[in-house]
């Protein structure tokens, strides 16, 4: 009996973990993986007159130390209502994505609003 506790015990544990997400600073040992990652924003910056009016905001650390670089596209920031390197700078946020090498830095791009998650 202790055993099967033990072992749920253990399982519930792993998946309370994983509902938080990864730290930024892990999101280098999962590239090519879709996978959610939790942090604090540190700053960001709008590149309103380049290709596709980017949003890159500094998860973990600020720029250029940040752990994390999180890509939101001019199409899903126009959805978004709000400027996010602003209303989101230093709070925690989850992003899900597949983490890709960008500069050879971790980063995860923005496709949908969904995506990202604002901890109250």
């Amino acid at each position: 009996m202790k055993i099967i506790f033990l072992f749920l015990s253990i399982c519930f544990i792993s998946k309370a973990g994983l509902a938080q997400g990864h730290s930024p600073e892990d999101a280098a040992n999962h590239v090519g993986d879709s996978i959610k990652i939790c942090g604090k924003i540190f700053g960001g910056r709008f590149f309103e007159t380049s290709n596709n009016s980017p949003t890159l905001l500094n998860m973990g650390a600020a720029f250029p130390a940040s752990p994390l670089t999180v890509m939101i596209p001019g199409t899903v920031r126009s959805r978004m209502g709000y400027a996010p390197e602003i209303e989101l700078k230093e709070k925690n946020v989850c992003v899900s994505g597949k983490i890709i090498l960008y500069k050879e830095k971790p980063q995860v791009i923005v496709y949908s609003t969904s995506q990202l998650e604002v901890s109250k």
